[in-house]
């Protein structure tokens, strides 16, 4: 499956009214905030990924990686064999990341602000592709040169269970039901807890088919 070929025109989805949840002191879900934005998103979702297609990458101990990830703004994510970094050019073509679309950027800005983040200006979108099967196990985002800003993470397509966990891997962690719109905003002093995402089930979305897409924009240098 084309994981561009999204359909415009399919049937709106309302899988649930906007409200706002509370799932840590400085942590919320903000439910199907990003609705309203998709027909703006979609577009400039294929003009990236027609620059800096899909891959799955290697972990620095040597596993591939079940989502497949690209980038876009001044830095993208990386990772190999010598570990996880971001970098101004895309490792396979060797050219910069694509541009962050405008859309993109002020759906961040608006969502951050929403979860009481005034001022976030993301540089950075990494964005991840699940099909049926894939998952994200536990980790922090740490690889950014401050961790003054939130973490605002777009979920769209297929439903996922969030894992939203402690500041140790071993502490246990909420279950949280993610469905198309679906944005989490974490920071201050949740910035640096755990999360990942369980095995996707099986199911077809009507706009995103067999998959699920996830921004999640991050402010990676200073």
């Amino acid at each position: 499956m084309n994981p561009t070929n999204f359909d415009l025109f399919a049937d709106t989805e309302l899988e649930q009214q906007p409200r706002r949840e509370q799932i840590g002191e400085q942590s919320f879900v903000l439910r199907g905030f990003a609705l309203p934005w998709l027909e703006r998103l979609l577009p400039a979702l294929e003009a990236v990924l027609a620059a800096a297609p899909f891959r799955q990458m290697i972990t620095p101990g040597g596993f591939t990686m079940s989502v497949a990830l690209s980038s876009c703004g001044t830095w993208g994510w990386t990772t190999d064999r010598s570990g996880y970094r971001y970098t101004r050019d895309d490792p396979q073509t060797g050219r910069p990341w694509p541009s962050m679309p405008e859309v993109f950027f002020q759906l961040a800005q608006a969502a951050a602000r929403e979860a009481g983040f005034a001022g976030f200006e993301p540089d950075s979108c990494l964005i991840n592709r699940y099909v049926p099967g894939a998952k994200m196990s536990l980790h922090q985002d740490k690889d950014e040169k401050s961790y003054a800003a939130p973490i605002v993470s777009v979920s769209l397509g297929l439903p996922a269970m969030f894992l939203f966990g402690g500041f140790v891997r071993s502490a246990k962690s909420q279950r949280v039901p993610l469905l198309h719109g679906d944005i989490v905003v974490w920071g201050g002093v949740d910035r640096l807890r755990y999360h990942g995402v369980l095995p996707i089930k099986d199911g077809r979305h009507s706009i995103f088919g067999e998959q699920r897409i996830n921004f999640t924009f991050r402010r990676a240098g200073v």
